[in-house]
This record gives C-alpha cells, structure tokens and sequence, in this order.
C-alpha cells in the first residue's frame, strides 16, 4: 500500500523557503554552515551590496533579546570578514517572529526588516531599493507539498550549475605557456653564454633608460628575459613555476599571457624612474604582476581562497618586497610596477563567472591611465 507524502507547510516556512527560492536561485546567494545556530539560515554572496542576508524564524519576544541577537550577529560577521578578506560588509536581517513589544532597530551596516507576511516585504522601501523584483518572485502557482518540489528542485539544479562552475575554473589545465616562459628565460641566459655573447646580448637588449629614450623600446620587453647569474635565474624560474602553472590554470593562457607581458613593461617603466643611468633585467616585475593577478583573483573567490590569500599570498608578497628593501642590486621599482599592473591588468581581462562589462571597463580605463603615468614618469620625470 503506497503512502503520500505528508508535508506540513505553515505560512512562516511558507515565506522561509520562497525567500531562499529567491536569494539562491535568482541573486546567487549560498549558504553558510554555522555550528551551534539554531533557527537561522544565513547565505553569503560576496558580490552584492549586502553581502549577508539572515532569516531569522526564532521568537525574539523583547528587546533584550533582540539586543542580544544583534551583539551575536555582528561577532558573527566580523569573523566571516577576517574570513573572507572583506572590509565592509553590510547585513540584511529578516525577523519572522518579533514579539510585539520589541523594538526594531538597524544601523548602517545592519539592516533589520520584521516580516510576518509577505505583504511586509512589498510594504518594505528599503526591499523596493535593493531587490525591486523580489516581490513578483514570491508568487508561485504551487501549493503545499508541490510547492517544497518545486523550492527545493530550483535549488538543487542551481547548486549543481555553481559547483560545475566552480570545478571549472579551479580544475587545473595543463600550464603551456608557463613553460614556454620558463624555456624563454633559461633560454636566453644560456644560449649566449655557449655561444660566448653573454656580453653583447646583455648590454643590446637590457633596461637601459638612456637607449630605451632613445628608441630602443623592445628593451621595456627583452630586459625581463635576462638575468645576471644562474641563481638568479633558477629563482625567478621557481617562482613562475609556482605562481604561474596556478594562476595560467585559473585565468586561462591568453589572459594569463597578457597579464605577464603587462606586468613585464610596467615593471621595468617604473624601473626606468629610478635607475637613471644604471640597467636592470629579470623577469621579476612580470612574476610580482602574477602575483598581484592572484590578489584580484583570490579576492574575488575568497570564499574558497580566503585563508590562502591572507595566510600565504600576501605575506608571500610582503615579504619580498621587504626583501627589496633590506637586499642591494634589488630593483624594487620593478617589483611594485609589475605588482600594481597585474592587478588592475586582470581587473580588465575580467575573471569568469565574476567580472561584469562594467568592471572590466573600469579595470581598463584605469590601466591605461596607470600605463600613461609611467611613460610620463619613465621618460619625463627621471629626466628632470
């Protein structure tokens, strides 16, 4: 004998799961897993302007309660934020039991909204503001039992989209043009020292501001394939060996191609400031640009980079350039030239599934304006 399924839906758990139905399935919220939170279901997405919504179904009958609620969410959030590297995040909280005696305060980054039925949400300026179709996506044709199919189907094929997602950009592909550059490198030291031209191919095809001003502009490009001894050139190998079989993997090669040569010539534009009439070669400008590419994308995955980018990346990053510092015949103009234009380089070349056409716009607009800035200061102000 078959049974039917029996689900009781009252009408809080009714607006529970059409408020998920519509932060998952149509803003890309996720959950957050949360020990010892009862009553609560908190989603995440760290590309809205409230990057955490609440819904709250326990009964908060008094202010002191309620106070309480809130002291606990912001510890709450503050550790999420050192979690995913956020500076700001603004909260959006939906009571679905308020006592009537309670008082419903909100703060600047803490937004409180009392909802016992859906027409407190379509009565809600600031939900119109922030989420202007949320109202029309509460309505659905199923009821009951059909209506959880529904919910819980849209959520799982959402789910299973976003993890195919995910798995294809973190899956690693095969680091190609990382290996070229590697060859490259270990290339052009070699190749002229058998053939006893060390020398010349050093002092032709070096950063040299005085030729670089004089026309000589591939130098910008062929002084970061040089290196000065085998030491020097094992390490910077090592060092795109790491960064750049990750970072080709994550951005994709043409990317990853346009965001090294970038790095290479802001690097060694910056350089030119400050070397008056010295030289410089290595390919360490382009691997601070990987390096500062990786910034903005672990920023922008930080849900599942967040404690790399903090506990590895940046201190990776820090530490050598305190190392530019402390050590001589260190060109730390390159190193902070090819940092900052692989950063804002990649926020132009954009990040799947993450970047907009306006934030790629934005990110070009301002490496362009970054590139002119170190022409003007490679061939005007180091003059001066």
């Amino acid at each position: 004998m078959e049974q039917g399924i029996n689900i009781e839906l009252d009408d809080k758990n009714v607006i529970v799961m059409k408020l998920l139905h519509y932060f998952i399935t149509e803003k890309n919220y996720n959950p957050i897993i949360l020990q010892g939170i009862e009553n609560e279901i908190w989603l995440e997405n760290m590309d809205e302007d409230y990057k955490i919504v609440r819904i709250v179904s326990n009964y908060i009958h008094n202010d002191e309660q309620f106070k309480f609620d809130i002291f606990k969410t912001k510890r709450i959030v503050k550790k999420i934020q050192k979690k995913t590297f956020s500076f700001h995040m603004n909260t959006l909280s939906f009571f679905l039991d308020l006592g009537d005696n309670v008082n419903l305060v909100s703060s600047k980054e803490l937004e409180c909204i009392k909802v016992e039925d859906e027409t407190d949400i379509k009565k809600s300026n600031l939900i119109k503001g922030l989420f202007p179709d949320l109202t029309k996506k509460l309505k659905f044709s199923e009821e009951g039992v059909q209506l959880f199919i529904k919910i819980t189907n849209d959520i799982n094929k959402h789910n299973r989209v976003d993890a195919q997602k995910v798995d294809e950009v973190f899956k690693l592909k095969y680091p190609v043009v990382t290996y070229i550059l590697i060859c490259l490198n270990i290339l052009f030291y070699i190749a002229p020292i058998l053939t006893n031209t060390y020398e010349k191919i050093l002092s032709s095809f070096c950063i040299y501001p005085l030729a670089i001003r004089l026309g000589q502009y591939y130098r910008l490009l062929t002084g970061t394939f040089l290196h000065a001894n085998i030491v020097h050139l094992l390490f910077n190998c090592y060092a795109l060996y790491v960064i750049g079989t990750q970072l080709e993997s994550f951005l994709g090669k043409f990317k990853y191609l346009i965001v090294y040569l970038f790095s290479a010539i802001t690097g060694s534009l910056l350089s030119m400031a400050f070397l008056k009439n010295g030289v410089s070669i290595g390919a360490s400008g382009a691997i601070f640009g990987l390096m500062g590419s990786l910034v903005y994308f672990g920023y922008h995955y930080r849900i599942y980079l967040g404690t790399a980018l903090k506990s590895q990346i940046i201190p990776l990053i820090v530490f050598n350039l305190l190392i530019g510092l402390t050590l001589n015949n260190v060109d730390l103009a390159a190193h902070v030239g090819g940092l900052i234009g692989g950063y804002l380089i990649t926020m132009g070349l954009g990040l799947k599934y993450k970047s907009s056409t306006f934030e790629k716009v934005n990110g070009y607009i301002i490496s362009i304006i970054y590139f002119i800035f170190l022409i003007a200061m490679a061939f005007i102000y180091s003059i001066k």
